[in-house]
């Protein structure tokens, strides 16, 4: 990478990001190509490019480049920049399937992929399922399509080796994180330990902790600085996991993300639920109750869910554990010794993974 990337004090997070887009574009177009060249249906490799370019933070990505750097990996991460790719073609399998397990009716401000897909077969009484078959192909394909990726990373076989152990890790550790929450969902949604175990393994380690430490392996890093990621990664992700909650409910205070409906109409496991139940008195848990999983929901009766969580103090606890978990992580940073530029890199990450933005 030049030094309009990486300088002494500073990384360019802009120009990381749109290195990573253009591997990505790049890999998409050849893969289109070659479905055009054997006849595969040309949509699959142009619904996986929508999604991408549909945004997201790249906020995975920016942090396994940044991890390369704080394990001095050097100014050249042109290597950490094709494993960072490789995540988010990983998370566009995970977000495709994420929707079809909750049947949610967008994604990044557009219909859900399985809608989408759904739609295109019109009136054929089977549209519903097979949409969701075809979404559920269009994401394996996007997983599959990451592996093959993270093969182009030309690490030495040594750091590929650490690269796809902790990759394969991490997508473990996802599928039981969400097999934990499909299954739990309605049960037992006062257990705020059960809310922070699903929030662990779905997203904390696949959103912060896996993605630094690949960044890392790919530099060659050892197991001090990996440790460190862990210490710095779990709680950041788990205050990034609580502050999506707390936006899905609450929306952001400049407007930016409005509330929505889709945890309430799911009655999801968040913390955020499990810490407003116990909490409230009789009468509000006698409302809370029909409201917090109907799947016809109302705005109206999703904005008296909101009172009752503000009343009880679930929203303004839930904002302390983002906060408590935040000292966490900038203590980690504090002691890690990283150079200049991943600690500043770090910090700015950290801070917009845990405040209010769309």
């Amino acid at each position: 990478m030049t030094s309009s990337v990486f300088e002494a004090q500073t990384i360019d997070l802009y120009a990381v990001r749109r290195q990573v887009d253009a591997v990505l574009e790049d890999f998409i177009v050849g893969k289109a190509g070659a479905a055009a060249g054997r006849g595969h249906p040309p949509e699959v490799a142009q619904t996986v490019r929508d999604f991408l370019a549909a945004g997201g933070k790249r906020i995975r990505a920016l942090l396994c480049v940044v991890g390369w750097h704080a394990a001095g990996g050097g100014e050249d991460a042109t290597s950490a920049v094709r494993v960072a790719a490789s995540l988010e073609l990983f998370v566009v399998f995970a977000l495709i399937h994420d929707d079809i397990m909750d049947d949610s009716t967008s994604r990044r401000g557009r219909p859900a992929v399985h809608r989408v897909l759904r739609a295109r077969l019109g009136v054929d009484a089977r549209a519903e399922r097979l949409g969701a078959g075809g979404a559920l192909l269009v994401g394996n394909l996007a997983l599959m399509w990451a592996q093959e990726l993270l093969h182009t990373a030309h690490l030495e076989p040594g750091r590929q080796r650490r690269v796809h152990e902790l990759y394969d890790a991490m997508l473990e550790e996802v599928m039981y994180g969400q097999y934990l929450d499909v299954m739990g969902t309605g049960r037992g949604a006062d257990d705020v330990g059960a809310a922070l175990h699903i929030i662990r393994y779905k997203t904390a380690t696949a959103t912060v902790q896996r993605p630094l430490q690949l960044g890392a392996a790919a530099a060659g890093a050892g197991e001090v600085v990996m440790d460190v990621f862990t210490r710095l990664g779990l709680p950041l992700g788990e205050a990034f996991q609580l502050r999506d909650d707390l936006l899905d409910v609450f929306g952001s205070p400049d407007g930016a993300c409005a509330p929505g409906l889709s945890d309430l109409r799911e009655g999801k496991r968040t913390v955020l639920l499990a810490l407003g139940l116990p909490r409230a008195d009789p009468v509000q848990r006698e409302r809370l109750r029909p409201l917090v999983g109907r799947v016809d929901l109302e705005e109206s009766e999703a904005a008296e869910v909101r009172e009752i969580l503000q009343a009880t103090g679930a929203r303004d606890e839930t904002e302390r554990m983002i906060a408590s978990r935040f000292g966490d992580v900038m203590r980690a940073v504090d002691g890690a010794g990283f150079p200049p530029a991943a600690d500043r890199a770090l910090r700015g990450l950290a801070v917009k993974a845990t405040r209010y933005t769309s």
